[in-house]
This record gives C-alpha cells, structure tokens and sequence, in this order.
C-alpha cells in the first residue's frame, strides 16, 4: 500500500474539518460539494469506504509519522557506523 504524503493528509484533515463548520454555520450548496470532495479524497488516501473510518486512518498515519520524528530527534533512527 502506497503512505500518502502527511502534509497532504493534515491539510486535507484541516480542510475537511473546516468545511464541517462552514456547512454547519450556513448550508451552502458549494461548500456541501467541496466536502463530498474532500472526503472522498481523505478516503481514496487512507484506502478507507468511509469519512470516519478515513478520519481515524489519517489519524493513526499523523501520529506515527511524530513517532518516527521522535525517535530520529532522540537519536534512535541513527545508523550505528561501528564495524
């Protein structure tokens, strides 16, 4: 399975969640579109059929990518260069 980009999912996560509240404040046939689209696409990324199985997905991806930073930064993703 191909990992989407995390900087696209987080803009994509943001994006939706923004969405989310414009509809919810005034439903506007635009924006009704926009998230259909946005959902969809969160759910072709994270190989999901749902937003909220595509929402949980996305987020486990987010927080394994700040473990892996993680682990770099404390030095435990270095290569030993001992022979």
């Amino acid at each position: 399975m191909i990992i989407p980009d995390p900087k696209v999912v987080r803009e994509l996560l943001t994006r939706y969640a923004s969405l989310r509240i414009a509809q919810a404040e005034h439903a506007v046939p635009a924006v009704a579109r926009e998230l259909e689209d946005v959902s969809y696409t969160l759910c072709v990324m994270t190989g999901t059929r749902g937003i909220r199985e595509a929402i949980a997905a996305a987020d486990a991806l987010l927080l394994e990518e700040a473990r892996h930073k993680e682990k770099e930064s404390d030095g435990e993703g270095d290569l030993s260069l001992a022979v």
